[in-house]
């Protein structure tokens, strides 16, 4: 995740909750730079539509959130999506079918390989994304904190990773060699974090995201 990021609202208040959204983090975790002020407009631009944009950045101390589930809660969850895995692939008479879960910080991965099963990835992950999202609800429907689930088929989620570090790279030179941000194509919370973590720590780049869901997009800019 980016240290620092740009967010946008109509007032003051909603850029910067829009910003903390996106950081997952509280007020007290970040340093609020406001660039833009609603008090101050001109005469010519008070019919147009309020824009205010902020800047927050992570302050030192704050560390990505871990998951509050506990053992024995991750535990249960875990003998309950195994069950509910083995359920719903079983149905689909998949040949050479192979599950695989195991726990990592707190969260569940689910990893299926098997025959002719791009139809349950579809167009850039879409099939695979909805179907995470079923999978997340039957692991948290009987628990108090939620619990994190990723699913993956065939390694689609690393394989796409490579690409989007490849993407990150090469638009970082063009934005470095043009002067010009670019912004990305729609992607999902996971898609951008790959792009915002692998340019994190480039010295010329910063990365920042812009709209709504699901057509929320990754903007590179120069520092």
């Amino acid at each position: 995740m980016a240290n620092s990021i740009f967010a946008e609202g109509r007032t003051t208040n909603e850029a910067i909750e829009n910003g903390l959204k996106q950081l997952n983090a509280k007020r007290e975790d970040v340093i609020i730079n406001v660039i833009g002020n609603e008090e101050k407009r001109s005469f010519f631009s008070i019919l147009e539509p309020t824009k205010i944009k902020v800047e927050l950045t992570l302050k030192e101390q704050v560390k990505t959130k871990t998951p509050n589930i506990s053992d024995e809660e991750l535990t249960e969850v875990l003998a309950e999506i195994k069950d509910f895995t083995n359920k719903f692939f079983s149905l689909l008479n998949i040949k050479n079918l192979n599950i695989n879960l195991e726990i990592k910080d707190k969260r569940i991965y689910i990893n299926v390989t098997g025959d002719d099963m791009n139809y349950l990835i579809g167009y850039r992950g879409e099939t695979l994304n909805y179907l995470q999202l079923v999978f997340s609800n039957i692991a948290n429907k009987n628990i108090k904190h939620k619990c994190s689930v990723i699913l993956d088929i065939e390694n689609y989620r690393e394989k796409r990773k490579v690409v989007l570090e490849g993407l990150a790279e090469k638009i970082s030179k063009t934005v470095v060699r043009n002067g010009k941000k670019i912004e990305l194509e729609p992607m999902t919370a996971y898609e951008r974090k790959v792009i915002h973590t692998k340019l994190q720590n480039n010295s010329k780049v910063k990365t920042y995201s812009v709209g709504e869901e699901p057509n929320r997009r990754v903007v590179i800019d120069l520092k």
